[in-house]
């Protein structure tokens, strides 16, 4: 089950215009998020920023670092449903930076994975 599949009874869409040719509904959601721009298998550089929107193909955040476009990068994200109502999730992106500007970046999500927490979170 994607991330986007989840969201779909959980957050209402964004509304785009009908001319918007995208494959997959974008869900409107705010989840804080650390990454790590890889090079092949070391880390060129970690951060933090926010979501702003997910979908099952991509998901575009915020973040106060310009990231470079073309580049692979790992996210982390504390999920905001629990497993079984009381398990902590963090949900864990592999993908590719395709547009980068002051407002943020967006990413082509090539890999997830849900994955439990030991420390639950307020």
């Amino acid at each position: 089950m994607s991330p986007g599949s989840i969201l779909k009874y959980a957050v209402a869409p964004l509304e785009t215009p009908r001319s918007d040719q995208r494959r997959h509904r974008r869900y409107r959601i705010r989840l804080e998020l650390e990454y790590n721009l890889l090079n092949k298998k070391s880390v060129d550089q970690s951060g933090s920023g926010r979501t702003l929107n997910i979908s099952a193909g991509g998901i575009f955040f915020e973040t106060k670092d310009l990231l470079p476009a073309g580049g692979l990068i790992a996210l982390v994200m504390r999920w905001p449903i629990l497993l079984d109502g009381t398990c902590p999730l963090k949900l864990l992106v592999r993908g590719r930076i395709v547009r980068t500007d002051a407002k943020g970046a967006a990413v082509k999500v090539r890999s997830y994975e849900f994955r439990t927490s030991k420390v639950r979170w307020p």
